[in-house]
């Protein structure tokens, strides 16, 4: 046997022993999951009564295992009525059905195969073609998801639904029982299967809306009972084959073992008191004024672990690294070269987790939940304003001991002097962020307000703040739309309106560029057209940070410009036609970070694109009317563009990346950073 022979044979046999191997452990993953699973079942017959053991329950009684989530909405006791009668007849066949009044019940769980097989959705339309009180934020919610670019088509592919709509056709097709079609439409969007054809119940003169219900479920019973094999194996082919997952099913389905119901508080009709007597066992009564929080525990959870400190309902902090940066004297943001606050005392933080954006650079991995408009609980601005000092200054408080830290920085940090609202979410969505930021000043805490520009009403209330911008990301529709990818569907509109507001306002306001690279690079005089409109007093231009690979994004270093790139788009861009006005000024070398300012600013040849605090905080405090250029400041030399500092504080010691030598000159990318403003 010569030597090629003898090695493709030791090759063979080492396939088949690889092979055997592989086999005997997928069996034994296998064995083990179907153990769990079994457990799974016991349990669940145990609890019902059934005496099978749960491996003949899968055989012949697939029926009892759907998982059946009831939802309903209401404001004159129709929809709570159908829905009880309909819970009060499932129990019976099926082991696991829970029934919650919409304002009850967390809408991310429905996304979590292994959740819920079939939900069934009592959807009342009213005069204005909008759902009840209670059912708004269930109803906003399938929305945005059905709209928002990052979830796949898919998402809930694994979900039967059925719906029954309540409403007048006496307002017209259009809107009878409006919110059930949309609802529908919303989920065949994300894939979810309809079990029997949505019922329009019309509760108009001279119908019968009672005969509708019970062909309804008449209908749902009968496909219930007769698909069993079905309905179950869109969630039974989704078993993870990891045992983790098997085990976290197990401890998941704890709590759903008997049927929970909650339904609102209010004054029943005959039908709904008879109703609601007949099952008063089973009934919680709750408040129609509840409404969801923004935080869920999922989101809560995926926050956290990115460090953020959450308090309240709906906001956060977290520590910026220019902040802890320059907490050791190793130099501050841009903001600092640009404006002059004090990066060691500046906190950054948001009132609103939500957006109503996607942008495929946000640096917070669009964790996040995406909405159009305010539809949570709303926590007080005072208790925000407090807690958010508080969460600061224990993040503060974490970096004693940290080697570098300056003692007299590290005191003074406990006392905020600025607020970069610019943090995940969309700050001015929140319902008082006027008086929130009147309450910040109140504290002599400046304020720099940054919007995605798609909430005009919001924006024309916004009143005084230190500094006011709009995210200016894109040039047309069509490109916006690509890179901020908006949940609006009249979102350029809305963007333009915005524009015109802040051009009325007599604050420091600010147009807000990243560029991307083979995005947004080539349309200068379209920008241009923008600027012109607005008439910004400065206009950011920073390249984009990347931040890693995501899911919700496609971007990778290659979109990154490099510092000399967006220092010659600043150039250029001051050089089209419309734009003689505006000079860049400022430069911040390390965040890729060019400010163009307008040469209203180059007062007696000098430019003065920092402020001054404290004259802000005395013009606040005195209540009369003023504007950004009362309370302006000198730059000084090392911020300037053609300064050899390039941007960099001389006060401040400056950090060289391992391998790179002092002096030498190379090309400079926007570096991953884990926070920014």
């Amino acid at each position: 046997m010569d030597l090629t022979t003898f090695v493709i044979i030791c090759l063979l046999l080492g396939l088949v022993y690889h092979g055997i191997l592989q086999y005997q452990k997928q069996k034994a993953r296998a064995d083990v999951i179907q153990y769990w699973l079994d457990e799974h079942d016991k349990k669940q017959n145990e609890g019902s009564g059934d005496i099978n053991t749960g491996k003949q329950a899968r055989t012949t009684g697939k029926r009892a295992k759907m998982r059946i989530q009831i939802l309903f909405s209401s404001q004159r006791g129709t929809s709570k009525t159908y829905a009880t009668k309909l819970f009060q007849q499932l129990k019976k066949i099926a082991k696991s059905v829970t029934l919650r009044n919409m304002n009850k019940f967390d809408p991310e769980r429905i996304t979590q195969q292994g959740h819920t097989d079939l939900l069934i959705i009592f959807a009342p339309t009213y005069d204005n073609g909008l759902p009840s009180d209670d059912g708004r934020a269930f109803y906003e919610w399938l929305d945005d998801l059905s709209l928002d670019f990052r979830v796949h088509k898919n998402m809930l592919h694994h979900l039967n639904y059925a719906i029954m709509g309540l409403g007048d056709s006496a307002f017209g097709p259009e809107r009878f029982c409006q919110v059930a079609k949309k609802m529908e439409r919303c989920l065949k969007k994300l894939s979810a299967t309809s079990l029997v054809p949505t019922e329009l119940g019309d509760n108009g003169a001279g119908n019968d809306v009672n005969k509708q219900f019970n062909a309804f479920r008449e209908r749902l019973i009968n496909a219930i009972s007769a698909s069993p094999d079905t309905h179950q194996s869109k969630s039974r082919d989704d078993h993870p084959t990891d045992i983790s997952k098997a085990v976290e099913i197990l401890s998941d389905s704890d709590d759903e073992g008997e049927p929970m119901l909650d339904i609102e508080d209010m004054a029943p009709t005959d039908e709904t008191k008879h109703s609601a007597d007949s099952s008063s066992t089973d009934v919680a009564q709750i408040s129609t004024e509840d409404v969801p929080e923004m935080l869920t525990p999922l989101l809560r959870k995926s926050l956290e672990k990115q460090g953020y400190k959450l308090f309240g309902s709906h906001s956060g902090v977290k520590l910026c690294r220019w902040t802890k940066a320059m907490l050791r004297g190793r130099g501050g943001c841009y903001k600092h070269t640009a404006y002059g606050i004090t990066s060691y005392r500046c906190m950054e933080m948001t009132p609103s987790l939500a957006c109503a954006s996607k942008c495929v650079f946000c640096w917070r991995h669009h964790s996040n939940p995406v909405a159009r408009s305010w539809k949570w609980k709303v926590d007080e601005p005072e208790f925000l304003i407090q807690n958010a000092v508080e969460n600061h200054v224990k993040m503060i408080n974490s970096m004693r001991g940290v080697p570098g830290v300056q003692k007299e920085r590290f005191e003074e940090a406990f006392v905020p002097k600025h607020c970069a609202l610019s943090l995940v979410g969309e700050p001015i969505i929140y319902p008082h962020i006027g008086k929130f930021l009147n309450l910040l000043h109140e504290k002599n805490i400046s304020s720099f307000l940054v919007t995605n520009a798609q909430f005009p009403e919001q924006m024309e209330n916004v009143d005084k703040v230190t500094q006011l911008y709009i995210s200016v990301d894109a040039s047309n529709p069509e490109a916006l739309k690509k890179i901020d990818r908006p949940i609006f569907e009249d979102y350029w509109e809305r963007f333009l309106e915005c524009i015109d507001i802040m051009k009325r306002k007599k604050m420091r306001t600010v147009f807000r560029l990243t560029l991307v690279k083979s995005w947004n690079m080539n349309e200068m005089r379209e920008y241009a057209e923008l600027i012109k409109r607005g008439e910004p007093m400065f206009i950011e231009i920073k390249g984009v940070t990347y931040c890693g690979n995501s899911k919700s994004s496609d971007l990778t270093m290659k979109n990154v410009p490099f510092h000399e790139e967006v220092k010659d788009f600043a150039f250029k861009l001051c050089q089209v036609e419309g734009m003689e006005d505006y000079e860049p000024a400022c430069i911040h070398e390390h965040s890729c970070f060019v400010l163009i300012a307008h040469k209203n600013f180059r007062i007696n040849g000098e430019w003065h694109t920092w402020i001054d605090y404290e004259r802000f905080h005395e013009l606040v405090h005195s209540g009369e009317d003023f504007d950004a250029f009362d309370y302006v400041a000198k730059t000084p030399e090392w911020c300037l563009i053609e300064s050899e500092e390039q941007g960099f504080d001389p006060a401040e010691e400056r950090v060289y990346r391992k391998g790179k030598k002092k002096g030498k000159k190379e090309p400079v990318q926007q570096e991953y950073s884990a926070g920014g403003c």
